[in-house]
């Protein structure tokens, strides 16, 4: 009996410490987020996978700050400023105004200041990262 009666009073008093510790977190506040899946497909989603584009003979691509390109088909020069080239990240070189954009290289521009892409030929691009083509 004295068993019993030490178990209920154990149980009574953890209840009694659990109801006295604070909820730290509300759904939906700054804590415990909620996001919607068309939030992650419409934001997130877009800034972690590269997209594939098509790039006509005589175009360029200009690159905002950020911007990564592969190329994966044709030929193109690189467009620089003053203030230096694009980054290729696999060779570890930078690359100057008028060299040819070499294929299956990571590229990264750092400014959003008129770098980017000229194409020769017609090209595929794979691109993340905000540009314009012209």
């Amino acid at each position: 009996m004295r068993k019993s009666a030490f178990l209920k009073t154990a149980a009574a008093v953890t209840a009694a410490v659990l109801m006295l510790i604070p909820v730290s977190a509300e759904v939906g506040d700054s804590n415990d987020p909620v996001v919607s899946k068309s939030y992650i497909d419409t934001y997130v989603v877009p800034q972690l996978s590269y997209e594939v584009v098509s790039v006509s003979a005589g175009q360029k691509v200009m690159c905002g700050a950020g911007c990564e390109l592969i190329l994966r088909m044709g030929s193109a020069t690189i467009i620089s400023t003053e203030k230096g080239g694009l980054a290729d990240v696999t060779s570890g070189v930078d690359l100057p105004n008028g060299t040819d954009m070499p294929s299956n290289h990571m590229l990264i521009v750092p400014l959003a200041d008129g770098r980017g892409i000229s194409a020769k030929t017609d090209l595929l691009v794979m691109i993340k990262g905000s540009y314009t083509i012209s």
